[in-house]
C-alpha cells in the first residue's frame, strides 16, 4: 500500500509556481487546473456508475459507448442550417422546373388541340369551297341537259359554268402553293420586271370583278419605279390575291387604290380600300396561314384563309416584306408589300427582257387544223372526248385511246401528225409510252411530236415532261386556244 502512495508523493519535487516568475495568482490558476482535470477524470466514472446502479443494468453505459462517437460525429447548428437551406433550395428549383415542365406541357397540348380543331375547321372550309361552285356546275349541266334552260339564257348558263370551274381550278392551286411553301418547293423564275406591268395586268384581271359591285378600281403608279428581280407570275399572282381581297371586303359602291412608288431601296405596291377595316389587335395575324376575317354576323367570310399567307410567302422568296395598316373596323385598310429594287447592269443596255404575253384566242382566230392527225391517249373517257371535240372545232381528225398499250396498237394503223398523252395512267405511264414510240420511231425512221397533258402542273413535272420528249407540257385545266395552238406549232400550221 505505501508504494502505491508512494507515486504521489511530491516532497521531492520543488513547488510548481517555482518554474515561472513567482506570482500567487499564476500558482492559484495552476492548482484550480489541475482541480478541473481531476473532476473531470472523476466524474466519467461516477456517472458510469450512477446510471449503473439507477437502472441495475449495464445496458445504458453500453449504449453511450456506441452512441458517443457518433453524437460527436453530429454537425453543429451551423452547419444544419446551411444544409436544410441547400435542400430547401433545391426542392424549390425541383417544384419550379415540374412547374414549367407542366406549363410547357399544357401549352403544348393546347397548341395540338389548337392545330387540330383548325385542320378540322379548314378541312370543313375545303370541303365547302370546293362544293359551292360544283352546286352551281351539276346544276346548270342537268338543267341545259334536260333543256330547261331558254335558249337566249344558254350563253349565261355556260359562262356561270366557267366562272365556278376557274373558281375550283383556283381554290386547287391555292392548295397547291400553299402545300409547296409549307414543303418549301417553290421555285421562282427570275428575271427583270417592271412591276408596272405586273400591276396593270393584275388590275385587268380583277376590274370585272369590281365594276360588278360597282367599286371605283384605280391606280397611281410612279414612272420612275424601276424593275425589280423577280418572277412575273408570281408577283402577279401576289397582287391578284391582294386586290381580291379588298373587292372582296368592299362593300358596293366603294374604292380601291392601288399605288406604286419608290422608297429608298425597295419599291412598294400597296393596296388601299373603303372596306370592313381590321381590329388593330388582329393586324399581327392578317398574313398567317388559315387566318379569317369575321362576318357580320359573327361567321367567317368565305374562303381558305391561305390567300395572304401565299402572299407574304411570295414576297419574302423575293427578299420583300408585307405589312397591313387599318385605323379599325368599317374604317378600310391598307395592305403592302415592299420589294427590293433591281440595279440594271449594262449585259442588255441596262434594258428589261420583254416578256411575252399570252392572250385568249377566240376559235374563230384560231389555227386550222383540217387534215392534221392527232392522237389522244388519256385513261379518262370524258377528257379524251373534250380533247377530240376542240380539236374537231378546227377540222382536226382524232383517234383515241385509253391506255399505253391500245396507243401504241392505233399508232400503228392511225399513223398521227402530233401525239396527246396524259402522263399519269393505270399500266405504264406517258413516260413510258414515249419511250416506246421512239423506238418504234427509230425502226420506221418517223417522227411524231409529243404533248403532254396532264394534272402533274409543278415546274420539276414540266422539266421531266420535257427531258423525257415531250416538245410541250401543258397542265390540265387548259385553254382550248393554247392547246389548238401548241398542236398547230408542232405541226407546222402557225404561219
Amino acid at each position: 500500500m505505501s508504494g502505491i502512495l508512494d507515486v504521489f508523493d511530491t516532497s521531492g519535487f520543488m513547488p510548481r509556481w517555482q518554474c515561472g516568475i513567482w506570482s500567487l495568482k499564476l500558482g492559484l490558476l495552476h492548482v484550480v487546473s489541475d482541480l478541473a482535470i481531476f473532476g473531470a477524470y472523476t466524474a466519467i466514472p461516477l456517472v458510469i456508475a450512477y446510471f449503473v446502479l439507477r437502472r441495475k443494468s449495464w445496458s445504458t453505459v453500453v449504449a453511450l459507448a456506441l452512441i458517443t462517437p457518433k453524437a460527436l460525429r453530429l454537425p453543429g447548428l451551423a452547419r444544419l442550417n446551411d444544409e436544410l437551406m441547400r435542400e430547401i433550395k433545391e426542392r424549390r428549383k425541383t417544384e419550379e422546373e415540374r412547374d414549367d415542365l407542366l406549363t410547357r406541357e399544357q401549352a403544348a397540348r393546347s397548341e395540338a388541340e389548337r392545330a387540330n380543331r383548325i385542320k378540322d375547321e379548314f378541312l370543313s372550309v375545303v370541303s365547302h369551297e370546293l362544293r359551292t361552285p360544283l352546286t352551281a356546275i351539276l346544276g346548270y349541266v342537268q338543267l341545259l341537259r334536260a333543256g330547261f334552260v331558254q335558249p337566249e339564257k344558254v350563253p349565261a348558263s355556260l359562262d356561270a359554268i366557267r366562272r365556278n370551274c376557274q373558281t375550283q381550278v383556283q381554290i386547287i392551286e391555292d392548295l397547291l402553293d400553299i402545300s409547296r411553301i409549307i414543303a418549301g418547293n417553290v421555285r421562282l423564275d427570275l428575271r427583270s420586271v417592271s412591276l408596272t406591268e405586273v400591276v396593270e395586268a393584275a388590275v385587268n384581271t380583277i376590274r370585272p370583278l369590281a365594276e360588278a359591285k360597282s367599286l371605283r378600281l384605280q391606280t397611281e403608279l410612279d414612272p420612275q419605279a424601276g424593275p425589280v428581280l423577280g418572277d412575273f407570275d408570281r408577283l402577279q399572282q401576289v397582287l391578284i390575291n391582294l386586290l381580291s381581297n379588298a373587292v372582296k371586303f368592299t362593300p358596293e359602291k366603294g374604292s380601291i387604290l392601288v399605288s406604286l412608288e419608290r422608297v429608298s431601296a425597295h419599291l412598294e405596291i400597296s393596296v388601299k380600300d373603303t372596306g370592313r377595316g381590321i381590329d388593330p389587335e388582329l393586324l399581327p395575324y392578317v398574313f398567317d396561314r388559315f387566318w379569317q376575317a369575321e362576318g357580320t354576323s359573327g361567321g367567317r367570310y368565305t374562303g381558305l384563309g391561305i390567300g395572304l399567307a401565299i402572299v407574304k410567302q411570295i414576297v419574302e422568296l423575293h427578299g420583300g416584306s408585307v405589312r397591313a395598316k387599318s385605323p379599325g373596323p368599317l374604317r378600310g385598310a391598307t395592305l403592302t408589300i415592299a420589294l427590293p429594287r433591281q440595279i440594271l447592269d449594262d449585259q442588255n443596255g441596262g434594258r428589261m427582257t420583254p416578256r411575252a404575253e399570252v392572250a385568249p384566242t377566240e376559235f374563230g382566230r384560231l389555227p386550222d387544223l383540217s387534215g392534221l392527225r392527232v392522237l389522244v391517249v388519256d385513261d379518262e373517257p370524258d377528257g379524251r372526248d373534250v380533247i377530240a371535240q376542240i380539236l374537231a372545232t378546227r377540222g382536226a381528225e382524232t383517234a383515241a385511246a385509253s391506255s399505253a398499250d391500245e396507243a401504241i396498237r392505233v399508232l400503228r394503223s392511225f399513223k398521227p401528225d402530233v401525239l396527246l398523252s396524259d402522263i399519269r395512267m393505270p399500266g405504264k405511264d406517258g413516260y413510258q409510252l414515249l419511250q416506246e414510240i421512239h423506238s418504234l420511231e427509230a425502226d420506221e425512221g418517223r417522227n411524231v411530236p409529243a404533248i403532254a397533258l396532264t394534272g402533274f402542273a409543278r415546274a420539276e413535272d414540266r422539266k421531266l415532261a420535257l427531258l423525257t420528249g415531250y416538245r410541250f407540257h401543258l397542265a390540265k385545266p387548259f385553254d382550248p386556244g393554247e392547246l389548238i395552238v401548241a398542236v398547230a406549232m408542232l405541226a407546222g400550221r402557225t404561219g
